[in-house]
């Protein structure tokens, strides 16, 4: 393929690239200028025409969700979601820390379109730079005419603030960040009602990624139709890939939606280190299926990734040699869900605990001769009646990882005695 120039990271890398005086000399807030003289119904479509997918893990369509904000609502929030907390994820934080602008330009927009005139930041309370990085950026905008009353000259009025959750995973889900937000115990929501309806306070909230919002500036700037030929057919627009793990260059690569496993692991972060052969790999974060050696040409996309038996997730690439433990992989990855659980379902709360236990005695050798078929009786149990998705997301490292590398958990069990 040519080579990608980055649009969401072109500015990451300046000098003082969180600075309103660098992002404003690189076509920083024309885009909110633009959008200023359109009708909110206007970018609506436009955005639902590019094709845009949510970036935070759900995928869903972003111009349906601002669709399904009511129109007549006297008082409507926005949420910005800066909680990313799912393992091997990093691009969010990249973006807030080095070009907070390009976000909060997105929110602008977003709110504008939608017709909201408060929005409210959630950042992760470890994410201590980005937090001073919102607060400059939000402070810099209001002193430039961006943010506030009558927003340059175009009647719309806009206050946004930073609000710091104390470090929850379980925050990362739309309601459950909501509760914190109005200073309760993080814990989801039954949904219906979605946030759409009934959010903040009540009142009709639309709940954003932060990597979601970066694609917005964009969009309205050079349109749906230039946006919508980056990716594929059913997953449009760049992508952050977030890779981790055992390869010689960890980092975050911007591509379009579509390109291959293989590139971004082989190409862009140089491989497999010490030339190990790859043994597996996460696609999109903790939480989602692992994938073999032999699944490296699946393009990483939304259609591609549920066909191939996984998902694109946060997009966070996690690559393993041929020298990972999958049993001590399995067993550190349901200890993360294991703390994180809100402890709201007995499912998610005992029947972790449960397989969490499970896999400490695998790991150190002392399991007992039905671990296994208890292992795999938990996973098939829990997976898809939890109260929200953290139970499924617990449950499908475990049970990929039993069907892929099923022999490695069973030499962990002793067999029956023979009489």
């Amino acid at each position: 393929m040519d080579a990608w120039k980055p649009i969401l990271l072109a500015n990451v890398n300046l000098p003082n690239s969180e600075k309103i005086t660098t992002y404003l000399g690189h076509g920083g807030y024309q885009a909110l200028r633009t959008a200023l003289t359109m009708q909110p119904e206007q970018i609506i479509q436009e955005v639902k025409a590019s094709g845009l997918r949510g970036r935070g893990g759900a995928g869903f369509p972003t111009g349906v969700k601002w669709g399904f904000m009511p129109k007549d609502a006297p008082v409507k929030y926005l949420a910005v979601n800066t909680d990313e907390g799912e393992p091997g994820t990093f691009k969010d934080r990249l973006i807030v820390e080095r070009d907070p602008h390009s976000i909060l330009e997105g929110v602008i927009i977003a709110a504008y379109a939608v017709g909201i005139h408060r929005a409210f930041v959630y950042i992760r309370g470890e994410f201590f730079l980005g937090v001073k990085r919102w607060i400059k950026a939000i402070a810099d905008a209001y002193q430039h005419g961006y943010l506030g009353k009558n927003i340059l000259d175009s009647g719309f009025d806009l206050d946004v603030s930073v609000h710091r959750g104390a470090g929850a995973y379980i925050c990362g889900e739309e309601t459950a960040m909501i509760e914190s937000l109005e200073g309760k115990r993080g814990e989801p929501r039954l949904k219906p009602p979605y946030p759409a309806q009934v959010g903040l306070w009540g009142k009709p909230t639309l709940v954003q990624n932060i990597e979601t919002l970066a694609n917005i500036p964009h969009i309205v700037q050079r349109g749906a139709a230039w946006y919508a030929t980056i990716g594929t057919e059913q997953s449009k627009g760049p992508k952050i890939f977030c890779v981790s793990g055992h390869v010689n260059r960890p980092g975050n690569y911007e591509l379009p939606l579509g390109t291959s496993l293989r590139e971004i692991v082989y190409e862009h972060a140089g491989g497999v280190r010490m030339n190990r052969a790859l043994k597996a790999v996460i696609p999109g974060g903790a939480s989602t299926p692992l994938l073999l050696a032999d699944k490296l040409d699946v393009p990483m996309a939304f259609e591609t990734l549920q066909a191939a038996g996984s998902a694109l997730g946060t997009g966070a690439v996690i690559v393993m040699d041929e020298t990972t433990d999958m049993v001590e992989v399995t067993r550190r990855t349901t200890s993360f869900f294991v703390h994180e659980s809100c402890g709201n379902c007995v499912l998610c709360r005992i029947g972790g605990t449960r397989m969490l236990e499970i896999l400490e005695r695998m790991s150190n050798n002392c399991a007992q001769p039905d671990d296994l078929e208890k292992l795999e009786f938990l996973a098939r149990g829990i997976y898809g009646p939890t109260f929200c998705p953290m139970g499924t997301g617990m449950c499908e490292p475990i049970s990929s990882a039993l069907k892929l590398f099923r022999g490695e958990f069973a030499a962990r069990v002793p067999q029956p005695v023979m009489a």
